[in-house]
């Protein structure tokens, strides 16, 4: 009994549904893609993806969904690392936007679905994209959002099954949208936060329809996708934001809330230990807070459901991860950090992984002992897992990385600027 529900769990785990993969948590040990690679080191294939989106792809059975946006004029391209002055104003280019099936094995494009076409009715910044979305899909379907234009129910040949317009929103400094949706239990999730009207919205997955709205005017813009956090029998959706974290029961009503974040909330929140973990760490601000929070709260949370924090150690972009006993923080120059998880006690501060990157978006992942940070540059290092600081490999392809690679049984998938690459031994 115990070992068909081990290889049960263990063949759902293959496959990477969402952001980030089962649980939103980076990780893979069931994976035996290879620790080594380069742009023809083990590689399986490599194929052009048109346009430009820095979604990540999800995996299931074989095979794999993307999303990019193509524009019908010029693009100008991302400038790497941190920076003022990416601010652009609204595009004046026709642009397609595109859902695509690729078969795993090959590497072919299975089938490709224009959804939507037109001037894209908001702006950007030249480090996003109109198509940052992570699409998530339950084998059978196949849903993407689009933040400014709407959400799209696809079936996995590929045909539309609904449609749910969504209102163009202002974004703060002009720089667009990324949260990505998260499906439970047949209900899609949709942290809408912005300007002119943040707003949670629960969405029936078979029909499009919109269940509830959670009205969040006090928040303005996130870029932060939501939790789906279970524990103690009971389901909450949590949100960080810069005006406060909130946690919302499957009605929409809020169960806890309380502030402290920095001035711009990205990450991803995690669970791990029974215990729920949320950060924030805009790179202008003095607090980049990490808070750590117990189960069981209501109303205002005090300081009695908050098991650890620290007061600067959150990333900017990157999600961070839990491994082992460890929670891991990458920072977007290039410094990684481990805490114990259960104490928030330092293992060790700042390292620096290497001089030469100081760019990094993607969120780490791990597997098999070994947890992965790739840079822009398109450099993956590979450090070993623990509470010493050990650089093992540098791994190198020839795009710019900013996408978080999903994982499949015995392969890796990266995107890069241009390109799809499987990572699999020969």
């Amino acid at each position: 009994m115990y070992r068909t529900l081990f290889l049960t769990a263990a063949l759902v785990a293959q496959n990477w549904p969402q952001f980030r993969g089962p649980g939103a948590a980076g990780l893979a040990d069931y994976s035996t893609f290879p620790e080594r690679w380069s742009e023809t080191e083990n590689v399986a294939w490599k194929t052009p993806i048109p346009g430009m989106a820095w979604s990540s792809p999800v995996l299931w059975g074989d095979r794999i969904y993307l999303t990019t946006a193509i524009s019908k004029g010029d693009i100008e391209p991302p400038k790497k690392g941190l920076y003022f002055g990416g601010n652009r104003g609204k595009v004046t280019d026709e642009h397609r936007l595109l859902v695509m099936a690729l078969d795993a094995k090959t590497g072919k494009v299975v089938w490709e679905r224009e959804v939507w076409k037109g001037v894209p009715p908001q702006s950007r910044h030249l480090k996003n994209s109109f198509a940052s979305e992570t699409p998530v899909t339950d084998g059978n379907m196949v849903y993407a959002l689009f933040g400014n234009n709407g959400l799209w129910a696809l079936t996995k040949d590929g045909k539309i099954a609904w449609t749910l317009p969504l209102d163009a929103n202002n974004t703060r400094y002009g720089w667009g949208t990324a949260a990505s949706p998260v499906l439970h239990q047949g209900r899609l999730y949709i942290l809408k936060d912005n300007d002119d009207s943040s707003q949670l919205l629960s969405v029936d997955a078979k029909t499009g329809k919109v269940i509830w709205k959670a009205d969040r005017s006090d928040e303005k813009s996130n870029w932060s996708t939501p939790f789906i956090w279970q524990h103690d029998g009971k389901t909450e959706i949590v949100t960080t934001g810069t005006v406060k974290n909130r946690s919302y029961d499957l009605d929409g009503k809020v169960v806890w809330e309380f502030g402290g974040m920095s001035t711009i909330a990205i990450p991803t929140p995690l669970e791990r230990f029974g215990l729920l973990y949320l950060t924030s760490g805009y790179v202008g601000d003095q607090n980049r807070p990490v808070f750590v929070v117990k189960p069981g709260a209501k109303g205002a949370l005090g300081e009695a459901h908050i098991a650890w924090k620290l007061p600067q150690a959150g990333p900017y972009n990157p999600s961070p991860i839990i491994y082992g006993d460890n929670y891991y923080t990458l920072m977007d120059r290039g410094f990684f950090t481990a805490h114990d998880a259960r104490t928030g006690k330092e293992l060790y501060g700042k390292q620096r992984i290497d001089p030469a990157a100081a760019a990094f978006t993607a969120s780490p992942w791990a597997s098999r002992g070994k947890l992965y940070a790739a840079s822009e540059d398109g450099d993956t290092f590979v450090i070993g897992a623990g509470a010493e600081y050990k650089l093992l490999h540098k791994n190198t392809i020839s795009e710019m990385i900013m996408a978080t690679p999903a994982i499949g049984a015995d392969a890796l998938y990266i995107r890069g600027a241009q390109s799809l690459y499987k990572i699999k031994r020969p």
